[in-house]
């Protein structure tokens, strides 16, 4: 078995590689090559922390495993990353566990890569103003990944707690890129993508906000209960995810759903845009969202592709197990 610590995952994994193996994994499920397994979410009563499972397995990548962990609302103050999970991979032709791989930085790497390919497939061409909605530790991430797919002029923002927009000033500034701080009707009205990356168990971008074309990336969404934007935005969107199944369960769809001003019907999986069969954005005043509710195959995707790395590159560490 091997080991590739978190330590190791910043030198092996970057953005590229990241888009790649999340691109490919989404085709893969929408071709019904791949599949997850359902997801286990739970708060634990303790250190109010959620906790799960999240696993899949690829019948073309044979990437089989899981990646387990959750989210630490306190462990900022202790210096830690809130977020926490590790991937577990095993061998599909033995069930031998493979490989134990940190997953922080993957999670964030692969989340960020997700709202990408989607910005790919279904932003609009010329799209000049990204729009962030929320400043925390993976806005960032969101950020440097979004920038890499259409030529944005300018980087508008907004969050809960206005002082931490710094962040996202300090980045655009490194990218080169002006960033102002805005209400949510403007950035509503003004970006031509916006990506929504908060923990909000309450709408925070609503339906009369967007005002023109636009594509929204719903990225925090991941658990009963959560919510980023009005239902009513969503049902007027052309909605694409990861996967339906967590979209309407767990994903920013559940409440159009529950609603029912949204159908199952009505949702696409990205996958089939990547594979040609869906068109996508069809026309040229259309509001696109994807849902993007994070899958377990993305994680062993993401992981595979750093065991891989950690192997040739000699820093996976080997044991008897």
């Amino acid at each position: 078995m091997y080991i590739v610590p978190e330590k190791e995952i910043g030198s092996l994994m970057d953005r590229a590689a990241s888009f790649e193996a999340v691109e490919a994994v989404f085709a893969a499920m929408a071709s019904k090559d791949a599949y997850n397994f359902p997801v286990i979410r739970e708060a634990i009563g303790h250190a109010d922390a959620l906790y799960g499972f999240k696993s899949g397995f690829d019948r073309k990548s044979l990437a089989l495993g899981l990646k387990s962990g959750g989210y630490w609302p306190g462990n900022e103050a202790k210096g830690l990353t809130n977020h926490q999970s590790t991937v577990i991979l095993f061998d599909a032709d033995t069930g031998k566990v493979k490989a134990l791989v940190g997953g922080n930085l993957l999670t964030a790497l692969r989340t960020a890569a997700a709202s990408a390919v989607s910005i790919k497939h279904l932003a609009p061409k010329n799209a000049k103003v990204l729009g962030m909605i929320g400043a925390g530790h993976q806005s960032t991430f969101q950020m440097r990944a979004a920038v890499e797919q259409r030529d944005f002029e300018k980087v508008i923002g907004w969050n809960y707690h206005p002082e931490m927009l710094s962040r996202l000033a300090d980045l655009a500034d490194e990218l080169g890129l002006p960033f102002e701080a805005v209400e949510l009707d403007q950035l509503g009205a003004q970006a031509d993508v916006i990506i929504s990356i908060t923990s909000a168990f309450a709408p925070s971008l609503m339906n009369a906000h967007v005002t023109g074309p636009t594509h929204i990336a719903c990225m925090g969404t991941d658990t009963k209960g959560k919510q980023e934007v009005e239902a009513a935005l969503v049902a007027r969107a052309t909605v694409f995810t990861d996967e339906i199944a967590q979209a309407i369960s767990i994903g920013e769809c559940q409440h159009a759903i529950a609603d029912g001003t949204l159908a199952e019907k009505d949702i696409t999986e990205l996958g089939a845009v990547i594979n040609g069969a869906h068109a996508g954005r069809t026309t040229d005043d259309e509001v696109t969202l994807f849902d993007g509710t994070g899958v377990g195959l993305q994680d062993l995707a993401v992981a595979s592709a750093v065991v891989d790395l950690a192997v040739k590159k000699g820093v996976a560490i080997e044991v008897d197990f």
